[in-house]
């Protein structure tokens, strides 16, 4: 078979250090509970410590975010650059010990079930179920070992699996970035290789089988090409979080709809948000905002800080839309994403509903200290890993750009229409003229609705013309405790600014607007 992946050594990756960072089989049990182990490669755990310093990160790290921990235990004891064959091998052994009678056995194999079977690493299957062996002496250590089929070791787990009174579940591969052909929008898929043997070695021994490609590319091909790309990180196989993400959250898609299926018991409850888009009222869209202090604050002393997101609705004809406050105070374009904050925004969004999108404010500043919620500067595709003194986890931190596009396009696929504004002045001042963002923030989140066609409204500017109109004394009024956050006065003029700067734009958004 063909080496695809180019490698030249005959070893797992530091084998004896990647065991150190590996549970003992069974050893998270508890009590009388039984455990989910789940077999694989670097798709379901990447690099040698599987701790996302490369960036990378399998499904098998999230997927015990799915499950009631009060029921049954997640141990992740995949490996980056196992095959069925070494797996079997060298470290499925030690796993098959933990086994109990009860427990349950994810298997995942295949991306690396090619090259040669006699030199390398030497990892390759025979491609089929059949029953067919090959006797080979690996060439760099002369070793002998006997091959078998993809399907003969599947085969194999099963059995182990069934011998210790466990449950054991086949799963065809995640998908990787790639498409049919240049020009199409379907990921290939590999239900005539590996998840199809997957899927008959399941029916011949009568074991459930969920086919994991489809259910990921699936939702891939919904989310078009630009949001795909980012499920990826550093190349077409390996995903980043948010890849991963989708793929444990595609594992217990799948267990939660295999009819009969009694893990499925084990899962929590799909958890339903209530409160994001409750505003809705039929026939009508929704006008959502995210952003930071300066968009939402306290908002209830009339003689304190206002976000101009919670006044903004005055604008509006609520007879025709509403109007929803999304934003948090503190946050920043990546922390209020890491949150999940985005994420309910994003689950409520009905195609003809609106975005307005405003960060910047508290994008800057350490990455990974302290209050750790900066991005890299500037609007390109930049990024690089950081170990986050808080939690200990390695994290991918993107561009600020990068954060604005992902809302964006987020908002797009939805069908919603995103709007992204510059952050509001500051109260700070330089020979009579008031602060502007034009070569930081505000030059970014242009570049950003530019890069997406999305609606750009220059929000800085249209509120800081007015404050130096109004001279540096009255504009004093406007602000509420420091030179950033607003008065409910501050917050009216950025909302009437947000409504001019609609007009300007001729965005849609217009046509709700009081006249």
């Amino acid at each position: 078979m063909k080496d695809v992946n180019q490698v030249i050594d005959n070893t797992l990756d530091s084998l004896n250090k990647a065991r150190t960072a590996r549970p003992i089989a069974g050893s998270s049990r508890k009590g009388d509970n039984p455990v989910l182990f789940l077999v694989g490669n670097s798709t379901m755990r990447t690099g040698t410590l599987g701790n996302g310093n490369n960036g990378q990160w399998g499904w098998g790290f999230y997927a015990g975010d799915y499950f009631d921990p009060d029921k049954i235990t997640v141990e992740n004891h995949a490996l980056g650059g196992t095959s069925s064959r070494t797996f079997y091998n060298r470290l499925w052994p030690d796993v098959i010990k933990g086994v109990r009678p009860g427990d349950w056995v994810i298997i995942e194999l295949g991306h690396n079930d090619n090259g040669p079977y006699d030199s390398g690493r030497a990892r390759a299957s025979i491609p089929g179920v059949g029953t067919d062996s090959l006797n080979v002496t690996i060439k760099e250590t002369g070793v002998k070992e006997t091959v078998y089929t993809y399907g003969e070791y599947m085969r194999r787990f099963i059995r182990d699996v069934k011998a210790k009174g466990g449950h054991p579940i086949l799963f065809s591969l995640t998908p990787r970035y790639a498409y049919e052909d240049k020009d199409s929008t379907i990921i290939k898929r590999v239900n005539k290789t590996f998840g199809l043997w997957a899927k008959q070695i399941a029916e011949e021994q009568n074991v459930p089988f969920i086919d994991l490609n489809d259910i990921s590319a699936r939702k891939f091909e919904k989310f078009g090409k630009n949001k795909v790309k980012y499920m990826f990180y550093i190349d077409r196989i390996h995903t980043s979080a948010f890849g991963a993400k989708v793929n444990a959250e595609s594992a217990a898609d799948g267990i939660r709809a295999y009819e009969g299926l009694e893990l499925a018991n084990y899962l929590k409850p799909v958890s339903q948000d209530t409160k994001t888009g409750s505003s809705r009222k039929k026939g009508r869209p929704v006008l959502f905002t995210i952003g930071d202090s300066t968009v939402k604050n306290k908002d209830n002393d009339k003689n304190g800080m206002w976000g101009w997101g919670s006044v903004i609705a005055d604008e509006f004809n609520l007879d025709k839309i509403s109007v929803e406050n999304c934003a948090m105070a503190g946050r920043s374009a990546r922390t209020f994403l890491d949150e999940g904050r985005w994420d309910k925004v994003y689950e409520a969004l009905q195609p003809g509903d609106f975005v307005l999108i405003q960060f910047g404010h508290n994008d800057a500043g350490a990455i990974n200290t302290g209050k750790a919620r900066a991005e890299l500067r500037g609007s390109g595709e930049e990024s690089k890993v950081f170990l986050m003194e808080k939690t200990g986890k390695y994290q991918v931190v993107y561009t600020f750009g990068w954060y604005l596009r992902k809302f964006i396009m987020d908002a797009q696929e939805k069908g919603a229409i995103p709007i992204v504004l510059s952050h509001t002045p500051r109260n700070k001042w330089k020979d009579g003229k008031i602060e502007r963002n034009t070569d930081s923030f505000g030059k970014w989140t242009r570049e950003a609705a530019e890069a997406t066609g999305a609606y750009f409204i220059d929000l800085n500017k249209i509120s800081a013309d007015k404050l130096e109109k109004k001279g540096i004394e009255k504009t004093a009024a406007y602000y509420n405790h420091d030179h950033t956050h607003t008065s409910l006065k501050g917050a009216h003029m950025n909302a009437e600014s947000i409504a001019e700067g609609l007009k300007m734009v001729n965005c849609p958004l217009k046509d709700y607007l009081k006249k």
